[in-house]
């Protein structure tokens, strides 16, 4: 007899449990509730774009971690012949669509799409999975959730004011110690200019960005492969190494950046900080010379939190952009957001056993199937309580006892509820505490109180 395949799903995705399902909408409910309170509306977009939606909007890293669609069908019908020599020309012959890599492009997209339905500045939030062709380690899958929080139409530096309550209204319901960097890329753009590779700025925000994960020598070492001189890595050490508050890093940059672009960075920052020092928030912040967002539509403000208390990768990220709905058409439309990755801080909470036991409550109580007129009584009962708000589950067969109540051990239930021929004949009910053993016989009402409790 031949052997059956076991079934598994692909690397770099999973399945989840109901206890898992209830800790994720856990943080997903609160976020929301966060992203109502300062005006922001939903919006969903489909798992698919069109290719050419997404390519060329992440840089040449971006672009190879697309998942790409083979059209439907004879896939190979419309390819021509021979098929293109690179794998990215050939894949645009063969593919039409792609699982969408974030939530920012096509919420770009859309925006484009939808102009003459909507009202700007336009605020929306978006929770949806993403996809990226990355290679699957701890923190880092192929499919993931991200919630979104966007504003276009509005060049106010408010909006990154706002951006940043959010993080902090939203870690501080979560309970997360977060640390949040805030850089500019205007300022970037400064300091390429400063040290004499203004043609290398995408090179250096790639390379930069991987400080934290790749060190400061494999920093060094890929931007002499991009092609910078001896000269203008040294010259850029001492600015990755600047130090002190945020307003004395950037006191110690306004005589290194004397371009209008990088004085305007600077600029920004000032202001934004200004705002956020009057609100005297609890949050860590920090000016993060280094931080450069590897996305290349970034223009202005650029965001990144850190959990302070477990080793992973950044939870939330974003930044302004003033060009993105540019290449779809509609110029002149700045916007800002950020995005907070659900995967990483359900990781950050379970290793730090931050979910409230009220978060991951199921069904409250469970009421027993004797069969015949007794079953009929308690669903009746069963009824009134889920009207009252309880969540409540009948066993649906007319098992033994033993069994019923090993189901609700089983299934971790507080409460059992008996509904036998006495309790039926007595309008009663006999509610059990499955965490102490104790059991008392009740009306209707009070043992909705007593389990609502």
């Amino acid at each position: 007899m031949a052997s059956v395949t076991k079934p598994s799903i692909p690397k770099g995705t999973r399945d989840f449990s109901p206890l898992e399902m209830v800790r994720r909408n856990y943080i997903f409910d609160n976020i929301k509730s966060i992203f109502r309170r300062y005006g922001f509306q939903p919006i969903e977009t489909p798992a698919m774009e069109n290719l050419s939606t997404l390519l060329g909007k992440y840089g040449d890293e971006g672009d190879k971690l697309l998942f790409k669609v083979l059209n439907s069908g004879d896939f190979l019908a419309g390819a021509g012949a021979p098929l293109a020599a690179s794998a990215d020309k050939a894949a645009l012959q063969i593919c039409e669509k792609g699982l969408r890599y974030d939530l920012t492009v096509p919420f770009a997209r859309f925006v484009v799409q939808h102009q003459g339905e909507l009202s700007f500045p336009f605020k929306r939030y978006q929770i949806q999975p993403v996809w990226r062709a990355d290679r699957p380690q701890k923190g880092r899958y192929r499919e993931f959730y991200q919630c979104d929080v966007d504003v276009v139409g509005s060049d106010s530096l408010l909006n990154e004011v706002e951006l940043v309550q959010i993080v902090n209204d939203v870690f501080e319901r979560l309970r997360i110690n977060v640390c949040l960097k805030i850089n500019n890329r205007k300022i970037l753009a400064g300091i390429a200019e400063a040290i004499g590779a203004a043609d290398h700025m995408i090179d250096i925000t790639v390379a930069i960005d991987k400080l934290d994960k790749i060190g400061l020598d494999n920093v060094n070492a890929e931007l002499a492969d991009k092609g910078l001189s001896a000269d203008a890595i040294a010259r850029l050490q001492p600015i990755m190494a600047l130090s002190g508050t945020n307003r004395q890093k950037l006191e110690q940059l306004r005589p290194i950046l004397t371009s209008d672009t990088g004085r305007k960075g600077i600029e920004e920052l000032e202001t934004l900080f200004g705002y956020l020092d009057a609100l005297e928030l609890p949050l860590d912040i920090e000016l993060d010379l280094t931080l450069a967002r590897g996305l290349n539509y970034y223009t202005g403000a650029i965001f990144e939190v850190k959990a302070k208390d477990v080793q992973i990768g950044s939870i939330t990220g974003g930044g302004r952009y003033d060009d993105l709905t540019g290449i779809f058409g509609l110029k002149g439309l700045s916007g800002v957001g950020i995005s907070f990755g659900a995967d990483r801080i359900y990781d950050v909470m379970t290793q730090l056993d931050l979910f409230p036991a009220d978060a991951v409550a199921g069904t409250r109580a469970l009421l027993t199937n004797f069969g015949g007129d007794d079953e009929i009584y308690s669903i009746r009962c069963l009824a009134a309580m889920r009207k009252a708000g309880i969540c409540a589950e009948i066993y649906p067969d007319a098992a033994k006892m033993k069994k019923q109540m090993a189901y609700a051990d089983r299934n971790g239930i507080p409460f059992v509820v008996l509904a036998g021929e006495t309790e039926r004949t007595t309008d009663t009910l006999t509610v059990k505490n499955m965490a102490t053993g104790e059991q008392q016989t009740m009306s209707l009402p009070q043992a909705i109180e007593a389990i609502g409790k």
